[in-house]
């Protein structure tokens, strides 16, 4: 109710606003472009007559008549098309809403069934080879302490797990196939079909909050940009993550009643945290060279012995196979085939998002917004290199695209090394795409009714908002 709620005034705030913007205020001149553009296109501004227009303007365009190329004047683009000069400027800030429902097909769904086939298939082979039975088992002492509603040695414990090692290497790619297996396998349990179970709403908000080990698509974007250490930001993103996930788990086990202070679950939380400080040590008693080595590499490598260790299993316990009459790689076909129809069932989700998170950006009410919070927290002392950073940090719940994109242009804008440029590193890594993984995996098995995922998953990236500007300060 509240996700539905929330796209329906995205959508009418943002034609309202054009609206005004265009009949009433009249600082629009067109409005095609939300329709048709596409990003980066220039935006239509003005129309005027060549005889209307100043000589400084008129002269170069006469004398580029015959040429295809357009003129630019003082950050305006002039056209000129007969009589008529078209005049640009500015860019568009996303596709607008065709171009949208495009790429949501084209760019997203149709690798994103390509991902969940390839990885579902190895996930049947972990379900008709034992394995996940056994992985279960063995992290079933742990996961009964956070998921007291799940029975003990639960499939579902396994695709948990994986998704969450997934997510701790950085590996978006396997991570999504896992979550959406682990949230099918959940709604078995689900006594009500159509409204979150509380499993469901503490695997969303521990996925969301997103604990990585090993940033390596930031440390990659910040090598591009120049960064003289681009793997600076890592220890950061690793420390802000990891409370963001502790602050999920507090949040919603205290309501669910959850019972913090058993020894298993101190014992593990212990462990992780020595896991992330060894991890830390270690990377940095490594020079620079040696750091952008480990860190580029460990993930692919953790990936390749993940697919190889199933396969491998698959093939030691082939006899299991055997008894389900059917081979390995039908089995393999089978999970794929699954994985494919997973993606046609989210499509119409994930569509319905993104057009409305396209229409409030190129409505430019995102970018008010945004301005207004950076103006209101100057005046409690933050300081402007900080205000820099706020949109990506405010767009990362809504588009990962369109905050990566304000991350790379913050880096180009102000420098790699610069304080704003490291601490937009650390929003992007530390936090989720919260509107867009809840369309996702909701809408995989088919809940209306979220309950209270969506406010929780909203304070942990506010807390990790908050976190990271914290130890971005104690750092840089």
């Amino acid at each position: 109710m509240a996700l539905s709620r929330f796209w329906g005034i995205l959508f009418l705030s943002s034609i309202l606003f054009l609206f005004v913007d265009f009949f009433v205020l009249r600082s629009t001149y067109s409005l095609a472009n939300l329709i048709s553009g596409e990003k980066g296109d220039k935006l239509l501004v003005q129309e005027s007559y060549l005889k209307d227009l100043p000589p400084t303007i008129t002269y170069p365009l006469k004398q580029n008549k015959n040429s295809k190329d357009s003129v630019e004047i003082d950050g305006k683009t002039y056209v000129l098309q007969g009589d008529i000069v078209h005049i640009y400027q500015g860019e568009m800030k996303s596709d607008g809403l065709l171009p949208t429902a495009k790429s949501s097909l084209v760019d997203l769904i149709i690798p994103m069934m390509a991902y969940l086939a390839f990885f579902c298939g190895l996930m049947q082979l972990l379900i008709d080879s034992g394995t996940s039975e056994r992985l279960a088992k063995f992290i079933s002492p742990l996961f009964s302490q956070i998921f007291p509603s799940i029975p003990k040695n639960h499939e579902s414990i396994s695709y948990m797990t994986l998704n969450f090692t997934a997510n701790f290497l950085g590996l978006d790619s396997a991570a999504t196939p896992f979550g959406l297996k682990a949230m099918e396998s959940l709604q078995t349990l689900n006594k009500t079909p159509d409204k979150a179970s509380d499993a469901q709403i503490m695997f969303m908000c521990l996925h969301a909050a997103g604990l990585t080990l090993l940033p390596t698509s930031i440390i990659g974007y910040r090598a591009a940009e120049h960064a003289s250490n681009p793997a600076d930001v890592m220890i950061p993103c690793i420390i802000t993550s990891f409370i963001g996930t502790l602050a999920a788990l507090i949040i919603v086990g205290i309501r669910q009643r959850i019972n913090f202070f058993r020894a298993i679950l101190i014992a593990s939380i212990f462990t992780i945290v020595s896991a992330i400080i060894g991890l830390m040590l270690y990377i940095n008693s490594l020079d620079l060279l040696s750091k952008y080595y480990f860190t580029n590499n460990l993930s692919s490598v953790m990936l390749l012995a993940i697919i190889g260790i199933i396969l491998f299993l698959a093939f030691i316990h082939e006899k299991k196979f055997i008894e389900k009459d059917t081979t390995i790689f039908d089995s393999f076909v089978k999970g794929a085939v699954h994985g494919f129809e997973t993606g046609v069932k989210i499509f119409p989700y994930v569509l319905g998002i993104l057009m409305a998170i396209s229409l409030f950006r190129n409505s430019g009410l995102f970018e008010i917004i945004s301005n207004g919070l950076a103006s209101f927290f100057k005046l409690f002392g933050l300081s402007k290199s900080i205000t820099d950073a706020l949109p990506v940090a405010l767009l990362r719940p809504f588009s990962s695209g369109g905050s990566r994109g304000f991350m790379i242009d913050s880096m180009r804008m102000y420098g790699a090394d610069s304080f704003t440029g490291r601490l937009v590193s650390i929003f992007q890594c530390s936090s989720e795409t919260t509107f867009y993984v809840i369309a996702v995996y909701f809408g995989a098995v088919n809940i209306k009714n979220v309950r209270y995922t969506l406010s929780t998953m909203l304070l942990v990236d506010l807390i990790c908002v908050i976190t990271g500007i914290l130890v971005a300060q104690w750092f840089f």
